[in-house]
């Protein structure tokens, strides 16, 4: 774990401690790896004030509870104290002339004081890299190394940084640098990475994430890992801090009543849209969901949707000419490839610098690409239907996938040795944000991220704000293929 503190412009590294905080072999379905902790909630510094630490401390029967030592700055003080000064009472003394050895009142007087990180957060942490909060008897190394800081992987720990008081305070200030100063380190957010997991107990797996936010970025700076270390400050905050606010899923469409903006909630965050166009070219308008306006103030903002799918655009600085799919954008390598594929150039749009930047780039489209906007192809041979895309083929076996994901399309028919060209994949599936039942069943299920999660009843789907006339029956066969999830209630749907 590389931890490098740049505010004191000193390089320093975590501890790994051999503590084993989730036993359980199996991954909480809600656990989203690209999005941890919000920024609002790891940087809300006054989260906890200084009686509810302690309360908290005293609720776990902590150790640290009644637990004294030197701070940061040579002060005794409680534990608690050390944990509240560290997320408030922050000094930046750059510019100042000081003592040779200051104490912490002269640097309360001539510094500039600064906030940094939750209090939750570093109790979390506490309990992710020590187990300080549940530990009655920790051994002394735990506390002399509590946060982990100073210490890289499998080399000697730096003294200077040894100490209750200094680990808490350095923990504090390297989250506060990684956040606001997130182009020197390693992990950005909307940047894709390969995670290795050798210290995980639940999966040794390598993964791929793109941190959604600065803090989840934090996170994997500060222990570039999945499992278990990061998803430990998951599954603690779930234990010491649950959110109790109702909560969408990805899929969701939702509107602040009495307003017009509709949002897309995707990994956690929600997405504005930035055109009606954008909105009709993907979704329904009636599957959109009238929430109270906290309820959309819960969620950290994502990127704009600005674009209709499948447009046809231009960029206004270079000229390129893109076809925008979901959240790619697909330059064309040519005029000639855009008139191939029957595209119209008066149907073509201009698009700014800006507008451009939401979307990531894609495959490029070339000569040689075939349905670039996908295509329905009957195989001659069974009567089957396939969906096909870019060299691929996903058979469809349920009419329903038709009649709603593909309303009024026309179907080819396609020769044997055409389909023979393309890869075939798993059978084609609905998007998240889907309710699905079968008449095997009174189930209603949502569909998000490839699983069918049951409302608990019918009730938490009417207090949510489903409709019923959007429910799409199917097929038993089909609902076999989605994993169970999770029930999804008013309380606690996530």
């Amino acid at each position: 774990m590389n931890k490098l503190l740049s505010l004191a412009g000193i390089c320093a590294f975590s501890l790994v401690i051999n503590v084993h905080i989730v036993k359980a072999q199996t991954v909480d379905s809600s656990f989203n790896p690209n999005l941890i902790i919000t920024d609002a909630e790891l940087m809300n510094y006054s989260s906890l004030n200084l009686t509810q630490i302690q309360e908290f401390l005293q609720k776990y029967n902590s150790y640290l509870a009644n637990y004294k030592t030197l701070n940061a700055h040579g002060t005794l003080k409680t534990a608690a104290e050390i944990i509240f000064d560290a997320a408030n009472k922050n000094y930046d003394c750059s510019g100042v002339t000081l003592t040779e050895n200051p104490v912490e009142i002269e640097k309360e007087i001539k510094c500039r004081r600064i906030t940094t990180v939750s209090p939750k957060f570093l109790l979390v942490l506490l309990q992710k890299e020590a187990s300080l909060i549940e530990d009655p008897s920790p051994a002394q190394a735990r506390l002399d190394w509590a946060t982990g800081y100073g210490c890289p992987d499998n080399w000697t720990c730096n003294p200077y940084y040894k100490g209750f008081g200094k680990q808490v305070n350095s923990a504090a200030l390297q989250f506060l640098a990684y956040v606001n100063e997130q182009d020197r380190y390693t992990y950005k957010a909307g940047q894709t990475y390969t995670f290795s997991n050798p210290y995980g107990t639940i999966s040794n797996q390598s993964m791929t994430v793109t941190p959604a936010n600065k803090a989840t970025a934090a996170l994997y700076n500060y222990t570039p890992h999945v499992f278990n270390g990061n998803y430990n400050v998951y599954k603690l905050y779930e234990r010491y801090f649950p959110s109790q606010a109702p909560r969408y899923p990805d899929g969701s469409l939702l509107q602040a009543k009495g307003q017009i903006g509709v949002w897309l909630i995707q990994h956690g965050l929600k997405r504005p849209f930035l055109s009606k166009s954008a909105l009709v070219s993907r979704y329904s308008l009636d599957k959109i969901i009238s929430v109270n306006e906290a309820e959309l103030d819960s969620y950290e903002k994502g990127s704009p949707i600005s674009l209709p799918n499948y447009s046809i655009v231009r960029s206004s600085t270079d000229q390129n000419i893109y076809l925008i799919v979901d959240d790619n954008k697909r330059k064309f390598d040519s005029e000639a490839t855009l008139k191939k594929f029957g595209f119209n150039p008066d149907e073509i749009i201009s698009a700014t610098a800006q507008d451009l930047s939401y979307y990531a780039n894609g495959l490029p489209l070339t000569a040689s690409s075939t349905y670039p906007t996908g295509a329905l192809l009957r195989d001659p041979q069974s009567g089957g239907v396939y969906f096909v895309q870019d060299g691929i083929k996903a058979p469809i076996i349920d009419k329903a996938l038709l009649e709603h994901r593909f309303p009024g399309q026309n179907i080819i028919k396609a020769t044997s040795e055409e389909l023979a060209l393309y890869t075939k994949v798993s059978p084609l599936l609905f998007e998240d944000g889907e309710l699905l039942k079968s008449d095997s069943s009174s189930a209603v299920y949502l569909i998000v991220n490839g699983q069918k999660r049951p409302f608990m009843s019918g009730s938490d789907f009417e207090k949510l704000g489903y409709q019923w006339s959007n429910i799409i029956n199917v097929s038993p066969q089909l609902l076999y293929l989605y994993s169970l999830g999770d029930y999804v209630t008013y309380e606690i749907a996530k």
